[in-house]
């Protein structure tokens, strides 16, 4: 089978990277891991403005959704550019609520798809206890066994193997919904952060190469490009191969969630391991074939590189996703 995107999903692809381009992302990065949000939130309502977050929200709160298979074409664009924010634990939050019915927070919906609310989800049992961005959003989710909480604060920024993504240990607060249903509802939030997750590292990836290969065809080594070694070549090929071998596995989950295929979690799990393995392979290739300027933090290089390991860890390690691909 072959999965490839419409005409309307690929020129929304491109509108999204054209406006991300003439954006200064990096500088919102930098900004985003000093802690000064602002240039970060502007440009969230620009994306909100774009229909990015009224993907995951249905119609009957404002949304555009749900629709999974435009929300990975919206987010492999955001893990090219780097976006920082809790753009994931959004969409997943949105999912979340959905799912929960009424609550407490069912008003948040609307505000998501308009870009009005961010939003941080917390899942210890999944993914430890800190939740990402609680400082900067404007509503923090808390799933505690089956009780979802609307977290009242959050701790201290914890340190971060990127920067940018802002840690902090989300308190207790006012109970939103127990019982049953919320176990249901938050392994869909999961998978559908799985798949965002997924669809970021399938975008980083892709930058990360391209922006190796245009380094390697400027750079010269006893009078000639090291594009031109073989070495280099097959490293290259290595990483292109692993990337595109990810995206139609990318597209294919986010299908059989769309259409409720019994199937769906595996396949999320096996893009998402494919995908975070591949931007992880393309963040070492990047590091390598750059040198030792790679690792300076001058270079916006680094803000791609150090994004790599968290995403791939993120909303499903390799080992648990491996563990679920091979259960089902």
């Amino acid at each position: 089978m072959r999965f490839l995107l419409d005409d309307e999903q690929r020129e929304f692809a491109r509108s999204l990277d054209g406006m991300l381009t003439a954006a200064d992302t990096p500088g919102a990065v930098r900004a985003w891991a000093a802690g000064d949000t602002t240039p970060g939130r502007e440009l969230w309502t620009r994306l909100a403005e774009a229909g990015v977050f009224a993907l995951a929200v249905p119609e009957r709160h404002d949304g555009l959704g749900p629709l999974p298979v435009e929300t990975t074409v919206a987010f492999t664009e955001l893990g090219r550019h780097a976006v920082p924010g809790p753009l994931v634990e959004t969409v997943a939050a949105a999912a979340l609520l959905d799912a929960l019915g009424d609550t407490g927070a069912t008003a948040l919906l609307p505000r998501i798809a308009t870009g009005k609310a961010v939003v941080s989800l917390c899942v210890p049992a999944l993914g430890g206890p800190y939740a990402l961005d609680a400082d900067a959003a404007d509503a923090v989710l808390l799933v505690e066994g089956d009780t979802v909480r609307l977290a009242e604060a959050a701790g201290p920024v914890q340190p971060s193997a990127d920067p940018a993504r802002r840690l902090a240990r989300p308190l207790g607060g006012t109970v939103l919904a127990k019982g049953p249903a919320v176990t249901a509802a938050t392994a869909h939030a999961a998978e559908v952060a799985a798949l965002a997750t997924a669809a970021q590292c399938l975008g980083l990836g892709r930058a990360l190469l391209d922006r190796t290969v245009e380094y390697v065809g400027q750079r010269r080594q006893f009078g000639v490009a090291i594009g031109s070694f073989q070495a280099v070549k097959h490293r290259l090929a290595d990483t292109l191969i692993a990337l595109e071998f990810a995206r139609p596995l990318l597209h294919s989950a986010a299908l059989a969630l769309a259409e409720g295929a019994d199937h769906h979690s595996a396949e999320i799990a096996a893009a998402k391991v494919t995908a975070g393995e591949a931007a992880y392979a393309a963040a070492r290739t990047a590091l390598q074939l750059h040198g030792a300027v790679g690792y300076t933090e001058e270079l916006d290089l680094a803000l791609w590189i150090r994004k790599a390991r968290p995403l791939r860890d993120a909303w499903g390690t390799p080992a648990a996703c491996r563990a679920r691909v091979l259960a089902s």
